[in-house]
């Protein structure tokens, strides 16, 4: 990431108010100052917005012997939370830093780049720099963003922030319990640029409520933070536990400054480290007391998990004994080092995506809670509640007592944060009932008991329909003809061009028929065999196919992996057509258009035939009875269905289907 002016300036800012008394300054630190120095060469230079900063030269050409020294001077001395018989292992040795590079004043025993059993740091640390934690939830979907141009980066205005007045200003509103260095980062790097390092910051009442619950659950000697980002929930737990040893892990060496400049304002340096370090890799000396884990993952997706990242969530989880997948976002390899990291009599409390509680990768973090991780409870907030001010996200806080064996976990369903309250109540699911349910969120809304049964007169869906995802084609652009956003006309035979739905707005706009394909793109599907073709449409085709071969169409991956690759084998028109990710409820459409789908939607296919006006109340039942809230819930409300979910779906038996009045 290119740092910024401002960003300069935010890092001169952190240093005045006293970051490099936090020990554990990394190299990346020290390099972002000593940035900062040079592009502060002339006292009274402005600061942003408003922000005058006299130049901090001298000060930063005396950081190695501030930092040194440490916050009361002491020189390498270990503070004095420190265990004094475990000096612990210096950055210089093996499992420490690449190169040996020495940690001036620092706590060696924190270096979270070891790794658990040797594990080299795989490639690095780019794709998560500025996980700060504050775990922003990127939509699968890319439904997040902000539209328009971002603002122009400033820094908040704090009466003068360079001068003494403003120093102080800013310590007393930090002492105060608030985050102004934090909520200046949030103005200089845009939404999208945090997202991509899933750094959101957690707000207040969020904070404030998951440290009431561990109050109620520990008095720690220890917080950890394993994304500590400006350090708001270790400076809340800093106020709440006066003698808890405050430990942070971030690698986003500017996140990591502020964090240690809001402990050093909030008066903490003495009790607290910052490692710029991956959490997975950290090494934690053990204390004599409990330790609370307390903060917010980063969400990462898997599609920017490295490699060997995965590799070490698989055989991890192997050690543990619990299922583990490579599109595990990065809050659930969080989930797993922590695992790794508590002991019996530890606690934590993490607020993460809550689409764990019903996805397939989920089955990782649920099968912790079930087992090394002690689950307590899970909170989920309505999909509708806006939790992160600059993103759309759906969340749940988890609450969990390491060692336990419970036999429930309390499910709770938020309908807004002013309700999270100190995290109690919530119906106590049996964990026989958690370890029989692929889903938990359903579970949250109050009823503990597994569906035995139909209600009579009422079917499962799948006992009438197939549910079939349309096709993939593998490059739209080029598979996908005609209308706007279609490919230009191909010159095929009409016999190979089919109208299809090819878009969800299609169906929703169809109110509860498809009548007709007008309006409709179409999909070409080739035949395997071309040599049955005459000489005229053998020409066609090949001048088709040489046009998909020069747009990389024939190399796509899914083109790689059907046989032959310019088959893409449109299934036949469904009589019922459904959508299946949107906030709002699915719609059930008849197909009287015998048009086909591709992926944006499923088909439903009678396994027995049903005459025409059973199909239409079959349809017309699901319009009205299936909500948004049966399928599985991602960030921001956004609903989606999957095949199987839908076939579980409660429909009227066959008798009444065509019984029923019309």
């Amino acid at each position: 990431m290119t740092t910024s002016a401002t960003e300069h300036d935010l890092a001169d800012l952190a240093f005045r108010l006293g970051a490099a008394q936090v020990p554990g300054l990394s190299p990346a630190e020290r390099d972002l100052l000593a940035a900062a120095a040079v592009a502060a060469p002339w006292p009274g230079r402005g600061a942003g917005a408003g922000l005058v900063v006299p130049s901090a030269n001298k000060a930063y050409r005396d950081l190695a012997t501030t930092a040194a020294a440490g916050p009361d001077g002491a020189g390498g001395a270990a503070p004095p939370w420190m265990p004094a018989d475990r000096p612990g292992r210096g950055l210089a040795e093996p499992g420490g830093l690449p190169g040996g590079l020495p940690e001036p004043g620092g706590l060696p025993e924190y270096s979270g780049l070891a790794g658990h059993g040797g594990l080299p740091e795989p490639g690095g640390l780019p794709e998560y720099s500025g996980l700060a934690g504050h775990g922003g939830l990127p939509e699968p979907t890319g439904l997040l963003g902000h539209s328009g141009p971002p603002e122009p980066a400033r820094l908040p205005e704090h009466g003068g922030l360079g001068g003494a007045d403003g120093l102080a200003g800013l310590r007393k509103a930090i002492r105060a319990g608030e985050d102004p260095l934090g909520e200046a980062l949030c103005q200089i790097r845009t939404p999208q640029e945090r997202r991509r390092a899933g750094q959101t910051f957690t707000p207040a009442p969020v904070v404030e409520s998951m440290v009431s619950w561990a109050a109620r659950t520990l008095a720690p000697a220890r917080v950890v933070d394993p994304g500590a980002g400006s350090a708001r929930f270790l400076a809340a737990a800093g106020r709440r536990w006066p003698g808890a040893r405050l430990v942070g892990l971030e690698t986003d060496p500017l996140a990591a400054l502020i964090g240690r400049a809001t402990l050093a304002a909030a008066g903490m340096a003495g009790r607290a480290v910052i490692e710029v370090a991956d959490y997975r890799s950290a090494r934690l000396p053990p204390v004599p007391g409990p330790t609370l884990f307390l903060g917010n993952p980063p969400y990462v997706r898997h599609h920017q998990v490295a490699a060997p990242w995965k590799d070490w969530l698989r055989d991890t989880a192997a050690r543990l004994g619990v299922p583990a997948s490579g599109l595990a976002g990065l809050h659930a390899h969080f989930f797993l080092a922590t695992a790794l990291h508590a002991v019996p009599g530890d606690a934590g409390a993490l607020v993460t995506a809550a689409e764990w509680l019903d996805v397939n990768y989920g089955s990782l973090i649920r099968a912790l809670l079930l087992g090394p991780l002690g689950g307590e409870s899970v909170h989920v907030l309505d999909p509708a509640v806006a939790v992160f001010p600059d993103a759309a996200a759906t969340s749940a806080i988890t609450c969990f007592r390491p060692g336990t064996r419970p036999r429930a976990i309390r499910l709770r369903q938020v309908p807004r944060v002013t309700g999270l309250g100190a995290l109690a109540g919530g119906t106590p699911v049996p964990v026989t009932v958690l370890r029989a349910a692929s889903r938990w969120r359903p579970l949250a809304g109050g009823s503990s008991r597994p569906r035995r049964g139909c209600p009579e007169g009422m079917v499962e869906l799948g006992e009438l329909c197939r549910v079939h995802r349309g096709q993939v084609t593998g490059a739209n652009n080029v598979w996908i003809t005609g209308g706007n956003g279609g490919g230009p006309a191909p010159g095929l035979p009409a016999r190979f061009l089919f109208p299809a739905v090819t878009r969800a707005r299609e169906l929703f706009s169809a109110g509860d028929t498809l009548a007709t394909s007008a309006g409709l793109r179409q999909v070409i599907d080739l035949p395997a065999d071309l040599e049955v073709l005459s000489a005229g449409e053998r020409r066609q085709v090949n001048a088709f196919l040489a046009h998909v071969r020069a747009a990389g169409a024939a190399e796509s991956y899914v083109a790689r992996h059907r046989s032959p690759w310019w088959r893409v084998r449109m299934a036949e028109p469904a009589p019922i057509l459904a959508t299946y990710m949107a906030r709002r409820a699915p719609t059930f459409v008849r197909n009287l258009a015998a048009a086909r789908h591709v992926n944006i939607a499923h088909g439903l296919y009678p396994r027995e035939p049903l005459p025409p006006a059973a199909l239409d109340r079959l349809a017309a039942y699901l319009r009205s009875s299936v909500t948004a809230s049966q399928g599985r819930i991602y960030a921001g409300g956004l609903a989606k269905f999957e095949p199987g979910e839908m076939e579980r779906l409660l429909v009227p038996a066959p008798a009444l289907l065509l019984t029923a009045p019309p």
